[in-house]
């Protein structure tokens, strides 16, 4: 017991300063925020709801806005949005990026191309998931050959594998199944070559292209 005791004393000590000296309170803060955020999402939008009744500034209504997009309150998120683009933001770039997918959510996809069109030639667009909502709006709105240009612009190996699954769907609604195939059967190709983290990000999207494959040899 002895042995294990001067083993072990002295790493927890070790732990314990690297702790308190490595992670200030503000850290510390941070990272119960971010906990009480996934925990308790309810307790963080109500905290911000009273921030925002205190000063209504524009950093104060888009942070509610944003839990309530994450939340799934649509609606209180863009009557937020909305609200928020005036003045100086009324082109701000993070607003009108939250705006598409809430708006795609409640299925205004005309709204969506309206301010997909706006945005189109800042340098992030095309790398953003508001580009993929876009594409699946043209489509919505009738628009497939627009649509499709703008999935073959996504169409890049070993990422955009949210983008590319979708564009998978895509041409199978459009009766296009050895096409459709060749995109799933890439990507589930090039999932052996990601490293951890891209693995991790894209093991969803990946796993469903999996499933329509198997559908498609049923």
């Amino acid at each position: 017991m002895w042995i294990w005791l001067i083993i072990f004393v002295p790493f927890i000590g070790a732990l314990a300063y690297m702790f308190t000296e490595m992670f200030n309170g503000r850290d510390i803060q941070q990272v119960q925020s971010g906990m009480g955020a996934v925990f308790n999402p309810s307790g963080r939008i109500k905290k911000l709801e009273e921030q925002l009744r205190f000063s209504d500034t524009f950093n104060n209504k888009v942070a509610l806005a944003d839990a309530y997009l994450a939340a799934g309150q649509m609606d209180k998120a863009i009557d937020l949005y909305e609200s928020s683009l005036t003045g100086a933001f009324t082109e701000n770039e993070h607003v009108l990026m939250q705006l598409i997918n809430a708006y795609y959510e409640k299925q205004r996809y005309a709204d969506v191309i309206v301010i997909a069109k706006k945005i189109y030639k800042l340098p992030q667009f095309p790398r953003s998931r508001a580009h993929m909502l876009y594409a699946m709006a043209l489509e919505k709105n009738g628009n497939n050959e627009l649509a499709e240009k703008e999935f073959k612009t996504m169409k890049v190996r070993f990422s955009y594998f949210e983008s590319r699954y979708q564009y998978g769907l895509f041409l199978q609604r459009n009766n296009r199944a050895e096409e459709a195939r060749q995109v799933f059967s890439e990507m589930v190709d090039e999932a052996v070559h990601l490293g951890s983290i891209e693995k991790r990000n894209s093991r969803e999207w990946i796993s469903h292209a999996k499933e329509e494959l198997r559908k498609m040899a049923a």
